[in-house]
């Protein structure tokens, strides 16, 4: 048995692979993956441009599609559909086995419309309709355009990855939009049992930002927190998700068939060299969470790493954490909304890089004028 399938069968935490490429699906790879305990796959913009962008793959697809009359916007949406809808189908003996808790795959909405609510709406019915298969979730940006588009989107029993999560304040609105969906869904005749979520819980990048700010105050207090605040958060994130889903409310909603709106741990490769490259997978492992690794983090963990249950571990050290970063004006809400912005802007480049380069592609070379 693997690790990662350790990781699901005694620790109840589904180990995702983040990242997504023609490659992997033609070869074998992804299939081999699964077959070795990965439960299922997210992508984004900037995983699709970086697969299409670094191989041959696309450019048969991508120039009958162009001959077609398909602009360089509606191809490139074409090959992430083609792609995803592979992907599915290779996922969906886990689904279909695992009462339909696990085998997802995860594919986002354009960057663009992260700060339009009617457009991500509008998005994520689009993908629903051309993906119609039960295993996909369709990622929204956790932006505060994007709860409310979380909340009308669950109440019309879609099934929905929020990203790009930083913060436990933006966090608690995002399991009251899951709540508030599912009540109208239910209230509306819907089934819940059909409507699946994760909410993705961002890790590293949150220490990358804090120790920055640590560092710059420069105090023997400050320095000595550093690498400290991404885990805290993370558990302190745990904390809130055992409390929202075990109140009276939810339970009126699990008994309708509901299922919980996971953690997902995202951002889980280390930035700093000098961390352990396992660090942000040992210390955020426990039941009803999902962790996405990058094919390195996969080899690493495999290779050395351990598992525990640790997500709830050192529950009231993490809370004294965030109190001793804010004692020093370290603004864990302010972290997350630079980290939101950080974070869309570089979907925003990538997604804008691929179509740059996906129309240069159409244009005729030098040498043949």
């Amino acid at each position: 048995m693997t690790k990662l399938e350790h990781l699901y069968s005694y620790c109840g935490q589904s180990p995702w692979l983040d990242n997504l490429t023609r490659a992997a699906l033609r070869d074998g790879t992804l299939a081999r993956m699964v077959d070795n305990g990965i439960r299922g796959v997210t992508a984004n913009p900037t995983i699709f441009a970086r697969s299409i962008t670094g191989s041959h793959d696309y450019d048969e697809q991508f120039a009958a599609l162009t001959a077609a009359g398909k602009s360089v916007e509606e191809a490139y949406w074409e090959l992430v559909i083609s792609d995803t809808d592979q992907a599915l189908t290779i996922l969906r003996p886990v689904f279909d086995a695992g009462d339909c808790a696990d085998g997802f795959v995860s594919v986002e909405v354009s960057p663009e419309v992260a700060h339009d609510a009617p457009g991500t709406i509008a998005a994520v019915r689009w993908l629903h309709d051309r993906l119609a298969q039960p295993n996909l979730l369709v990622k929204i940006p956790a932006t505060a355009e994007g709860v409310s588009a979380v909340e009308t989107l669950t109440a019309e029993g879609a099934s929905i990855n929020v990203t790009l999560l930083f913060s436990l304040s933006r966090y608690a609105e995002i399991i009251e939009a899951y709540l508030s969906g599912l009540e109208k869904f239910s209230a509306n005749g819907g089934d819940p049992s059909t409507v699946s979520s994760v909410a993705s819980f961002f890790v590293s990048r949150v220490d990358v930002e804090v120790d920055q700010r640590l560092e710059a105050l420069g105090t023997d207090e400050a320095l000595a927190l550093r690498g400290q605040a991404a885990v805290a958060q993370a558990r302190l994130a745990y904390r809130m998700f055992t409390e929202r889903f075990s109140t009276r409310r939810w339970h009126r909603l699990a008994v309708l068939g509901a299922d919980v709106q996971r953690p997902l741990w995202a951002s889980t490769s280390t930035k700093n060299p000098a961390d352990r490259d396992t660090r942000y997978v040992e210390q955020l492992i426990g039941p009803e969470t999902v962790t996405t690794l990058p094919e390195a983090t996969i080899e690493a963990f495999e290779d050395h790493g351990t598992i525990a249950r640790t997500v709830d571990n050192g529950v009231p050290e993490a809370a004294e954490i965030m109190e001793r970063l804010a004692a020093l004006g370290i603004d864990m809400t302010a972290v997350g909304r630079v980290l939101e912005d950080n974070g869309i802007a570089g979907f925003e480049k990538a997604y804008r890089g691929v179509l740059a380069d996906l129309t240069a592609s159409t244009q005729p070379s030098a040498a043949s004028l």
